[in-house]
């Protein structure tokens, strides 16, 4: 079954308990979005659900409500399962805010941390689990946690938790978890082999489709600027003394190139910090939320961050690289236009990149313009780090085991040399 009306009424004419629906007042939520509002009344009958809606317009809360009450009148337990670890914090957050007052307990699991904190938490019933796959299939393998009292399951991005690496252990999760259960799946994109897969999981879903999927938002200006290896990092400088009083969030196809990236960036006398998978998780929540903060204008990050980012204000998204994935695109330009906002989203394109600006035009359905290229500012001089050190052969007390009191014994493929060589090296081993 599909809806595609967006009409919207108000959180009262959808179903939802007196206690409930008095907490989302005082936090004043009144009005539905329109994936709200067609979402929440048949969720709350117990439906499976597909929802398919653009980026920014209250998936959390489409299944967090029907959820939170389902689960505070029978006593069972929620899952939700999402790709990132921002991303669970972010949707544990929203729930926190509605259901905290009704006594709803929740626990994040997560990889980059300890899980001991995590088995605590676990061990005192929660009654919604938010999790990353991974680390939450490890803790089923441990016997710390199972799924016997679980009655409602939400895979939040469900096309990225079912293609990119996720498979086995989110099909090990849901052959585990109850027959008889709830489940709802959400995301911008939902490409036909993913919904064809998410439907074998689900009985007789109730398809919503607010916008079609892939839409990007109608309030975010696209454009791309065709560019040379060379040129892009003159056209970034150009474009953020533009934008000097801008947010701007940045994206790296590697996590290599969102480090240098943001290196440089600050380099140019701006704000910056960087996210990606060879950050700690202490230091991904640190550049989180001095970017949200504003303690840093700037932020450079790999795709882990075009979903589960929802930071005020950010106006404009410049995609340093293009996405792999062209659905990833869509994700990315969401981080702007967010709540009804405007935004702007450019892109840079190498001429041998054709082909990937066709199948993204393909996906959002409009064609991108193309930017006329500025005047751009000379190349910067390298800093004296960035210059290349000169070779400097090593010495044999520099080797590991060497110096005072160690062997000095050179690595294997040196050892044949001369016995006058043999001679120095104990020499030197012995001062």
């Amino acid at each position: 079954m599909t809806q595609n009306d967006t009409n919207t009424g108000r959180f009262s004419d959808l179903g939802i308990d007196r206690e409930l629906l008095s907490v989302l007042t005082n936090k004043g939520f009144n009005i539905p979005t329109p994936i709200q509002h067609q979402v929440i009344p048949g969720a709350l009958k117990g439906k499976d659900v597909v929802g398919i809606a653009q980026t920014g317009t209250g998936k959390t809360f489409a299944f967090g409500i029907p959820m939170i009450q389902q689960i505070l009148r029978s006593k069972g337990q929620g899952l939700i399962l999402v790709p990132t670890r921002e991303l669970a914090l972010q949707v544990e957050e929203a729930l926190r805010k509605i259901g905290t007052p009704l006594g709803l307990k929740c626990a994040v699991v997560i990889g980059g941390t300890s899980q001991h904190s995590q088995v605590k938490a676990l061990r005192r019933n929660p009654h919604v689990v938010v999790a990353t796959p991974g680390r939450l299939a490890d803790l089923m393998n441990q016997g710390v946690y199972n799924l016997k009292k679980l009655t409602i399951i939400t895979l939040d991005e469900a096309d990225r938790m079912l293609d990119v690496g996720f498979l086995p252990e989110i099909k090990k999760i849901l052959n585990a978890a109850p027959k008889q259960r709830q489940t709802m799946l959400f995301s911008a994109t939902m490409p036909k082999t993913i919904s064809s897969l998410a439907g074998e999981f689900m009985k007789m879903p109730l398809r919503i489709e607010i916008a079609p999927q892939g839409t990007s938002a109608e309030n975010i200006e696209q454009e791309i600027f065709v560019v040379t290896r060379e040129t892009k990092m003159r056209l970034l400088d150009s474009l953020l003394d533009e934008n000097k009083t801008d947010k701007v969030l940045i994206f790296s196809r590697t996590k290599h190139g969102a480090k240098k990236l943001a290196h440089n960036i600050r380099g140019m006398g701006h704000t910056a910090t960087e996210i990606h998978s060879n950050r700690s998780q202490a230091q991904r929540k640190a550049a989180l939320e001095g970017f949200t903060r504003g303690r840093y204008r700037i932020m450079v990050a790999t795709d882990i961050a075009s979903r589960g980012i929802d930071v005020k204000d950010i106006s404009l998204v410049i995609n340093f690289d293009l996405p792999d994935h062209s659905e990833d695109y869509v994700h990315r330009i969401g981080r702007t236009g967010r709540a009804g906002k405007s935004g702007k989203a450019i892109s840079f394109v190498t001429s041998i990149q054709k082909l990937d600006v066709m199948r993204i035009e393909r996906l959002i359905r409009q064609q991108l313009p193309i930017a006329p290229m500025p005047d751009l500012p000379p190349a910067r001089p390298k800093t004296p780090h960035e210059e290349p050190r000169a070779y400097q052969p090593r010495r044999h007390s520099s080797y590991k085991g060497g110096g005072r009191g160690g062997s000095g014994r050179p690595p294997r493929g040196r050892q044949q040399a001369s016995r006058g060589r043999r001679r120095t090296s104990r020499s030197r081993a012995q001062r």
